[in-house]
């Protein structure tokens, strides 16, 4: 396995080991004392699996309080995706990180606690993995618009389709101090 830091600290982007041979192929997608040794610690309570058609765009999803650590991938198809550092006084606030995750490259990504996280199907259909470290709470839901100016996200699509809460999420600059995690150094 290959942990890959992106520009946000604690983001994460790891590539498999893949072994393969003419009937298919293997590969670790979790691993607790490697992913530890690359200073990952988390421990899962929950798997979600989603699908989407090309162009759905979920997100920019958090929680708070209980915020969740997400382990994502994706098991068909293709997506952008992307962590956005939504942590109040943290030095990369508002920035984002993204990566293309698919069957084929079997990339994972580390989105940790205190980051809004979405994603856009560039292929015809995606089924998507989320390994979570806190359960879904329905008080604690939350979002941020996925077309926020001031987070500037060049997404790879012009006109998404979007679910009504995604839609009406709304600006970073407008969700009270209360509603956003904090930075801890």
């Amino acid at each position: 396995m290959k942990f890959i830091e992106t520009a946000l600290p604690g983001c994460t982007i790891i590539e498999p080991a893949v072994f393969g041979d003419t009937r298919g192929a293997f590969f670790e997608n979790w691993n607790a004392a490697k992913f530890a040794a690359a200073g990952i610690n988390a421990n899962f309570v929950q798997a979600n699996v989603s699908t989407s058609t090309r162009g759905v765009l979920r997100g920019l999803h958090y929680q708070w309080p209980n915020p969740q650590g997400k382990l994502v991938q994706v098991l068909e198809g293709e997506v952008w995706d992307v962590a956005v550092d939504i942590r109040r006084g943290s030095p990369t606030f508002g920035r984002s990180a993204a990566v293309v995750l698919s069957a084929e490259n079997r990339k994972q990504f580390w989105i940790p606690e205190g980051f809004a996280h979405g994603f856009v199907v560039l292929s015809e259909r995606a089924t998507f993995s989320y390994l979570c470290t806190a359960l879904y709470d329905r008080e604690a839901d939350a979002g941020v618009r996925w077309n926020d100016g001031q987070l500037a996200i060049d997404w790879p699509v012009a006109e998404p389709s979007l679910s009504d809460k995604d839609a009406k999420a709304p600006f970073l600059a407008d969700i009270a101090e209360a509603r956003l995690p904090v930075f801890a150094a």
